[in-house]
């Protein structure tokens, strides 16, 4: 991998260095600069005056500069006066000013630190780590700078930093502060391993934000010794950590956490829920993926959450039922983001509930529900008036007639229906209405032809369109649907036709950015 991103690194300065000589040749055939000061010029500005190419003429200009006074007219104190002949005049080598030094080589280039910040800009945060390694002198310069590695989650392999000598892991979480990062991610942490982060990495009290444990072995005792030493944290997530117990939660969740994610954590179930209700007034983000929570569980929430929790997600909660919508809708009103993925017993009534309290939602995911039907499109359409976003992925009851309830949703930007088996091209009819539509996925809908699908050439504002295993997707559609919608993105993973593209509710698995062998 780091040797494809050396090359691309190579690829792009011949480019650049053939394109200037090709336009050297047509713009400077008498000119005397070397191909290095032209490469230099062309990624990090104009060098100096006396420097520059000689051979082509000037730009007329109404404004003398003091050099060309005192060249034309030395003898004439009219043309200008001394103060002004001293400040157009360069500056002496000893007055204290920098003149960047000339470049002859490409060693020289590669380690000019002018040339390197723009350098870097043609590549992504990933591939930014992997040039972290060429050398110090690049890792150096990149570890300056945070805005290199935006939008990264550096993920700390716990089974190998335990080999790594402790001198050695100190210099790796103090990389971490010099990038800028604000978030980790400890991957099969155990106890040892969080009393280890406590003592190495006392920066963290101050400037870690974000904590996320995946695939730990954690107990209920060090992730009290975190927390209690993340003294600025406020988002949290634990994701397989099946040794958390409820009564861990109950003593080691502070007031100050915003944001928490449980998932996979086989010891979490209503208890949890209670002492999230109780202990985190200020929560605004919370999800929830336990297969033991009950509708009791949400009985827990109270007036002390319904103005400061605006994003909950229920996921793959199989015991909730239309009871757990009511205590949802009397606890929290001001919801605008609900999920419900997974959540197989909640029916129409359930929607209904939702349609008629929920009115601030914009984000609605009712997937892998399968009692799901087109009454519960109905109750969606006439109440929720500001919805953006609507998931429907695998409601196997939808049909045309829902799809034309939907149809008429002013406010609605993207709509998810992968895997509605019984969606036909007269859905995609009552669809191509949708003048504010920008993102719209119909993946594994088996009944869609291409006939149907060519009408959403009529969605003019469609950025996003994924097509993954349609059969009645082909490769003239694509071209067509490229021709007549050359700003959207069309997405197909079966054929790899484009990039993978999240949708807002999806979150990405992000590279470690932490490696040792980096630091």
């Amino acid at each position: 991998m780091a040797q494809g991103v050396v090359e691309r690194a190579s690829a792009e300065l011949s480019k650049r260095i053939n394109g200037l000589g090709l336009r050297s040749k047509h713009h400077h055939g008498h000119g005397k600069t070397s191909v290095m000061e032209r490469v230099t010029n062309a990624l990090c500005g104009g060098s100096s005056h006396s420097n520059a190419p000689i051979g082509a003429p000037e730009k007329p200009s109404r404004i003398i500069t003091g050099k060309q006074i005192v060249g034309k007219n030395a003898s004439s104190s009219q043309q200008g006066t001394p103060q002004l002949i001293r400040k157009t005049q360069p500056p002496p080598p000893s007055s204290g000013y920098y003149q960047h030094p000339q470049i002859l080589t490409l060693e020289q280039l590669f380690v000019d630190e002018r040339f390197l910040s723009k350098f870097f800009q043609y590549f992504t945060s990933y591939e930014r780590r992997i040039l972290a390694q060429v050398c110090t002198r690049w890792r150096d310069i990149l570890y300056r700078c945070p805005r290199y590695w935006s939008g990264l989650l550096p993920v700390l392999q716990c089974r190998e930093l335990r080999h790594v000598p402790s001198p050695d892991r100190v210099k790796l979480y103090n990389s971490l502060i010099r990038r800028g990062f604000h978030a980790v991610c400890l991957l099969s942490a155990t106890d040892e391993d969080a009393c280890d982060m406590v003592h190495s990495f006392p920066l963290a009290s101050k400037h870690i934000h974000s904590l996320s444990l995946r695939c730990s072995s954690i107990s209920d005792r060090g992730l009290e010794a975190l927390l209690d030493h993340l003294q600025s944290l406020f988002e949290l997530e634990l994701a397989g950590c099946n040794e958390v117990t409820e009564a861990g939660l109950w003593s080691c969740l502070t007031p100050r956490i915003v944001s928490l994610s449980l998932a996979d954590c086989i010891n979490i179930a209503d208890e949890a829920v209670g002492a999230v209700a109780q202990l985190l007034p200020s929560l605004y983000e919370f999800s929830l993926q336990a297969y033991h929570v009950t509708d009791a569980a949400l009985g827990y929430f109270s007036p002390k959450q319904s103005h400061n929790l605006s994003i909950l997600r229920l996921q793959s909660c199989w015991e909730l039922t239309n009871h757990g919508i009511v205590n949802i809708v009397h606890s929290l009103p001001h919801l605008t983001v609900l999920s419900l993925s997974g959540c197989s017993k909640v029916t129409d009534d359930g929607v209904e509930l939702i349609a008629e309290n929920l009115q601030k939602l914009r984000a609605l995911d009712l997937s892998w529900c399968p009692r799901i039907t087109d009454a519960s499109l109905e109750y969606i359409a006439c109440d929720l008036n500001q919805l953006e976003e609507l998931t429907l992925d695998r409601c196997v009851h939808i049909t045309d007639i829902g799809v034309g309830y939907i149809s008429t949703m002013l406010s609605l930007t993207a709509l998810f229906l992968r895997w509605c088996s019984q969606v036909r091209d007269f859905g995609l009819q009552h669809l191509c209405s949708m003048r504010n539509l920008q993102v719209l996925s119909l993946a594994g809908c088996p009944l869609l032809t291409s006939s149907g699908l060519s009408s959403l050439i009529q969605l003019r504002h469609l950025q996003e369109l994924e097509l993954t295993n349609c059969p009645g997707a082909s490769q003239e559609l694509y071209e067509y649907l490229r021709e007549h919608l050359p700003r959207c993105l069309i997405i197909d993973y079966t054929n790899f036709l484009s990039y993978p593209i999240l949708n807002s509710e999806s979150k990405k698995q992000l590279p470690n950015t932490a490696d040792p062998v980096g630091t």
